[in-house]
Order: structure tokens, then C-alpha cells, then sequence
């Protein structure tokens, strides 16, 4: 008996050996897709590193004067700084769209455009960096137009990302709400949805303590009372009796409305009046300033990596269940989220308008505030005809 259990011990052991060393060979060679979209966000993530050094650093390098004055640039050392991250957010951008435009539409798993995109990592890199010097090498004028363009496609990501977290929203709302767990997780799902409303409720207070300090803060006031506003309009609606929605779907959209909230105020310049920071605090860098900054740029990445992979989103009829060779994510969805997403982080770091920023700060400017808001109001509206339509398009077919 101990003879065949150790067999049998042993066997397994072989078992996990070799699949483990065919889960580090498809690593090793890349030829897996779900290997794959790390490595394409690892380089998502240099070029926010790299923009970021174009920015604070290689401005202050005297090396690089000739390359200012090759190029024309007309405000002297501070135009390398947002110029450079246009430049490599072109390139980041370059990139991504020629892997759109080589992987769109591939549905099969083992066929041409699969294999490019899981792998050829040599070739993808040297075209990397191709891509990367090419923009170094043009004209001003050519990157100024690029990042007026810019401006729509960081719309886009905007846009995209935004029906994906709606998306996921109503789907988390569904599940929980399905014949086999409505029962099973009513008091999760309740205490779930408290915590939300708690958080919403303390983020509402601890802004209008922290932005809207004095009567005089009429701007935040206005923001803060209207994100509470339609916070109340969003539960309002999801309980219509009509509609039915429960309490989950609108404390998670909720929690979003206040966090987009938030970020719009924080980005209000540091000289902004209901900001308050001491004359010292608008020079010093310190260590929560660093911190923030690369939590801002490890959330971008993060969420660009989950949005790119969620093309399910985008679509409008239910699909035949997946076949075993089939793609695991649309590639050419993925990539464009990536390629929009290249744009946004050079909005961010730009602060939306190309004008010099103060070091370790991504995000700041009075458009950004804006563009913040506006996100902010757009979602409420997405999320609001998503519980409505359905309403709308029953009527119309009774009629």
C-alpha cells in the first residue's frame, strides 16, 4: 500500500513538474496571450516613466539645447519639458496603433495575427524603439498638432473607460441579483451597499472640509452639493418601482461620482484659493507629494490594463458562448485602449493645455478640474438612461 501511494505521490509530482515548466516555457516565449498583455502593459508603464523624465528631468540637461534649437522651439527650456512628453506619447501612441492595426479582428487562437501578437518580441521591440526616436526627430509644429489631437483620443480613453466601469457595475448588480445568489447574499449585499453610501457620505463631508474651507469657495461649494445632488437623483431613480434596481448598482456609481469628484478638486492649482497649502507647500516635494504621483501613475496603468481587456463592454447583443480556440480578449480593442490611453497620460502630465507643471504633480491645471467634472456628469447621465431605456423601449413596443 505505502509502495503505491508513493507511486502515486510521485506521479503527481511529475504532473505538476511539467506543467509547470510548460507555464514557464509559454512565459519564456511569450506565446501566451494572457503573458502577453503583461508585457504590453510593462511598456505601457516605462513610457509613463519615460514621459515623465522628459518632463522634470531632461528639461535641466544643457546637453540637450542643440536638440531645442534644432527643433525650433520658441519658449526656450521650459518647452522640452511638455513637448518631450507629446513626444513620447506619440511614439507610446505609434505603437499601440500599428498593433491595432495588425491585430484587428482576430478571432482564432494559433493563426497569424495571434502568433504577432503573443509574440515576435524581438522585432516588437526594435519597432518600439523606432517609434520612440521617430517623433524626437520632427518638427514642433508636427508634435503641436499632435496634441491637439491628443485631446480627442485622451476623450476616448475617457469615454471607454467609463462604460467599463458602468459595464461592471450592472454586471456585479446582475450576478448578485440572479435566481442562484439573490437569496444567499441578501445581507452581504446590503452591508455592501451601507459601506458605499457610509464612504460616499464621509467623502462628501471631509471635501467640503478640506476644499470649501470659507462661503467665499462658491466653485466647490456648487461641485460638492451637486455630486450629493446627484448622488440622491441616482438612488431616486434605481429604486423607482418602475425600474428596480435595488441600492447596490447606485452606491458603487456612487463611490465613482465622489472619487471623480475628488480628483477634480485636488487638481485645482496649488495658488487656487480654497486650496490650503502654506507658501512653503507650494515649492517643498515632499513625501506624500511622491507618492501620490506614483500611485496616480500606477493607477492609470492599472486601469488602462483592465479597460483594454473588457471589450465585452462594447457589446450591444449577446454573443455565442466562446468556442475553445477563440481569442480569450478582442486584440485590436485591447490595443486601442492602450493607444487612446498613450494620449490621456500625456494630457495628464501636461495638464491638458502643454504648459509647464511644478515636478512630481500629474494632473493639475483648472482644465483638468473641468474635464474631471464633465466625466463626472457624463457618467450620471450613462448610468441613468441604463436604467431608463429599457423603460423607454418597453413603452414604445407595447405602443
Amino acid at each position: 500500500m505505502e509502495t503505491g501511494e508513493s507511486s502515486n505521490s510521485n506521479r503527481n509530482q511529475r504532473s505538476e513538474v511539467l506543467q509547470d515548466s510548460s507555464w514557464y516555457s509559454q512565459f519564456r516565449n511569450a506565446s501566451n496571450p494572457w503573458m502577453a498583455r503583461y508585457v504590453y502593459g510593462f511598456i505601457f508603464l516605462v513610457a509613463n516613466l519615460l514621459a515623465w523624465a522628459s518632463r522634470d528631468e531632461l528639461s535641466s540637461l544643457s546637453s540637450l539645447i542643440q536638440l531645442k534649437e534644432l527643433k525650433g522651439c520658441k519658449d526656450g527650456d521650459k518647452c522640452l519639458g511638455p513637448h518631450g512628453v507629446l513626444r513620447v506619447s506619440m511614439g507610446c501612441f505609434l505603437f499601440y496603433m500599428i498593433m491595432f492595426c495588425s491585430t484587428i479582428g482576430t478571432s482564432k487562437l494559433n493563426e497569424g495575427r495571434d502568433e504577432w501578437h503573443s509574440g515576435w518580441w524581438l522585432v516588437k521591440i526594435v519597432l518600439l524603439i523606432l517609434v520612440t526616436i521617430f517623433p524626437f526627430l520632427l518638427p514642433t509644429e508636427f508634435i503641436d498638432i499632435y496634441g491637439d489631437v491628443a485631446h480627442f483620443g485622451a476623450g476616448v480613453f475617457l469615454l471607454i473607460q467609463l462604460v467599463s466601469i458602468i459595464s461592471f457595475i450592472t454586471w456585479l448588480t446582475e450576478f448578485f441579483g440572479s435566481e442562484r445568489y439573490a437569496q444567499r447574499c441578501q445581507v452581504q449585499v446590503m452591508l455592501f451597499a451601507t459601506g458605499s453610501y457610509f464612504i460616499c457620505l464621509v467623502g462628501i463631508i471631509l471635501m467640503y472640509i478640506w476644499y470649501a474651507p470659507k462661503p467665499s469657495c462658491l466653485e466647490n461649494i456648487f461641485f460638492i452639493t451637486w455630486t450629493l445632488v446627484l448622488l440622491q437623483l441616482m438612488t431616486s431613480v434605481s429604486l423607482h418601482p418602475k425600474v428596480n434596481a435595488g441600492i447596490l448598482s447606485p452606491g458603487l456609481m456612487g463611490l465613482y461620482v465622489v472619487f471623480l469628484c475628488w480628483c477634480a478638486l485636488r487638481s485645482e492649482p496649488v495658488g487656487a484659493e480654497c486650496i490650503r497649502k502654506s507658501e512653503s507647500e507650494k515649492t517643498k516635494t515632499d513625501w506624500q507629494s511622491i507618492i501620490s504621483f506614483v500611485v496616480a501613475i500606477l493607477a492609470l496603468v492599472v486601469a488602462t490594463f483592465s479597460t483594454g481587456i473588457d471589450s465585452q463592454c462594447f457589446q450591444f447583443r449577446k454573443s455565442d458562448p466562446p468556442a475553445q480556440d477563440d481569442v480569450p480578449y478582442g486584440y485590436g480593442f485591447f490595443h486601442f485602449v492602450f493607444a487612446t490611453g498613450a494620449m490621456y497620460f500625456a494630457m495628464l502630465l501636461v495638464g491638458w493645455n502643454s504648459q509647464p507643471m511644478r515636478k512630481w504633480t500629474i494632473d493639475v491645471g483648472w482644465t483638468s478640474v473641468w474635464v474631471r467634472i464633465v466625466n463626472e456628469w457624463l457618467a450620471v447621465c450613462l448610468y441613468l438612461w441604463m436604467l431608463i431605456a429599457p423603460i423607454i423601449w418597453k413603452s414604445r413596443q407595447a405602443t
